[in-house]
């Protein structure tokens, strides 16, 4: 009997897309010589989106950590599932302004401005160990912020997951030191 189930998940295997096959490439938007990365299309389809959830969760199943950060609000989308699986605390990260209770914020460089992130002043307690979950890494600015952030409030930032990473825009530049894994990368931009 064991030799029939291990033929049948060989099989299953076999039929199964890689999360890359979910993710749907938009030429020259949102401007013209931008290839556009779009994982709505992993969102669309439960294999996919369990691709995702299911390869972040294998990146950090033996890692010593006490809760999952995200950011407004793609970070929301594929940090919270893990976070419920794992049976974690998730705390959101948002745009200025969004966050009802009192807060810290780190401002960050735009390609055209500046943004500014904030995280509620008593989310992180120092000494915890923190996962940094979101959906790209580019330029890295949101990523340094998130993690400037959380050390403000003596977190330790153990492991930053991405679903995707755009290589040429040399993201993790700004994170070096930092553990870092994206599940499908570009070389370009």
């Amino acid at each position: 009997m064991c030799g029939v189930s291990y033929i049948l998940d060989q099989e299953k295997d076999k039929q199964m897309k890689k999360l890359e096959e979910y993710i749907r490439s938009i030429v020259d938007f949102p401007e013209k010589g931008i290839i556009f990365r779009d994982i709505t299309s992993i969102l669309q389809d439960a294999d996919g989106l369990a691709l995702a959830i299911d390869g972040i969760r294998k990146e950090i199943k033996d890692l010593d950590y006490d809760l999952i950060v995200g950011p407004e609000s793609r970070g929301f989308i594929f940090g919270v599932p893990v976070a419920y699986a794992e049976h974690k605390p998730f705390i959101p990260i948002r745009k200025e302004g969004k966050l009802p209770c009192e807060t810290i914020g780190v401002e960050y460089e735009l390609e055209y401005g500046k943004a500014k992130l904030e995280i509620h002043k008593d989310a992180i307690k120092k000494g915890q160990k923190v996962v940094i979950v979101d959906d790209l890494i580019a330029t890295g600015g949101t990523t340094k912020a998130m993690v400037d952030l959380i050390e403000k409030l003596g977190g330790e930032v153990v492991k930053l997951m991405f679903i995707i990473e755009l290589k040429g825009l040399k993201g993790r530049d700004k994170i070096k030191g930092y553990d870092a894994t994206s599940l499908v990368s570009y070389e370009g931009k």
